[in-house]
């Protein structure tokens, strides 16, 4: 096991480097920080390459485990000193672990979609804190994947991997331009779903319940007029008070949720209807 006790350590330098865009696309990987994070990056089957970590800075003595998970699935194992792993930390407060795992841009041709698909579309969506809220959101409803469009922030930013919780590990994930996502969409005969302030209906009088993609757009702006033009649906959500929007990531998160409380509807309602058909077939025995 190497031991790091030096800030000027090449390999320091190197993962100082992959805070940047353009160093992570250059070498096609990305940081992983917190144990949580990287516990459950191993559950997806993610291999990291490197692991750092810090003894001293460990809550749990237990955590010492993953260790030996990540060197099983390849990872070279690094420790550091607390002053190192404080150096190389992105985040208040560190736990002792970081990673260094592949990465490379996914399309929509890696995407893999259900038979009724729910997918969440982000545009040039600005702040990593709210793509992985998002990711967040579509791990928790089983969306099928998202897919950032036109982005304006990579989804190996170390930020977008550090709100949402891991999730980037656990949820399909595609980036793609905005006419190719529209045009891949039509061909596997997906609706798309616009979020739009202006809309005529609310989020929770359209039908959500068939194969749907939702978008978002940035922060400010909202979606584009391309995206609103090829929608197939608009929704509103309602506001009654006086600020602009509802946080991009909140809204996501609102749509998404009416969309699987509509299929879960949908399901008890044919449930029913198979019990209640099965209940008239059956013939007295007398």
């Amino acid at each position: 096991m190497t031991l790091i006790t030096s800030i000027h350590n090449p390999r320091v330098k190197h993962v100082l480097a992959l805070r940047e865009r353009r160093e992570r696309e250059r070498a096609g990987q990305m940081l992983v920080e917190g144990y949580d994070e990287l516990a459950l990056a191993l559950a997806c089957s993610a291999r990291p390459v490197e692991l750092y970590h810090c003894p001293a800075l460990m809550r749990d003595p237990a955590q010492a485990r993953l260790l030996t998970r990540a060197q099983e699935a390849g990872a070279e194992l690094i420790e550091v000193s607390e002053r190192v792993f404080e150096k190389i930390a992105y985040r208040d407060g560190p736990d002792g672990w970081l990673a260094v795992f592949p990465w490379r841009r996914r399309g929509l041709a890696d995407l893999t979609l259900s038979a009724r698909p729910l997918l969440l579309v982000a545009e040039a969506v600005e702040k990593p804190g709210n793509l992985g809220a998002m990711l967040r959101t579509a791990d928790a409803a089983g969306v099928d994947a998202l897919i950032s469009c036109d982005p304006n922030t990579d989804l190996g930013n170390p930020n977008v991997v550090r709100s949402s919780k891991g999730a980037l590990f656990s949820v399909p994930v595609a980036e793609a331009g905005s006419d190719e996502t529209i045009a891949w969409l039509r061909q596997h005969g997906i609706a798309i779903v616009a979020a739009a302030p202006g809309a005529d209906q609310d989020f929770d009088q359209i039908n959500l319940s068939g194969p749907i993609a939702i978008a978002v757009g940035a922060e400010k702006p909202g979606l584009s007029r391309r995206w609103l033009a090829q929608a197939d649906l608009q929704a509103r959500i309602p506001m009654v008070g006086r600020v602009n929007s509802l946080n991009v990531a909140t809204s996501a998160a609102l749509l998404v949720y009416e969309a699987v409380r509509q299929r879960r509807a949908k399901q008890r309602h044919a449930g029913q209807g198979i019990s209640a058909a099965a209940s008239t077939s059956q013939t007295d025995p007398a």
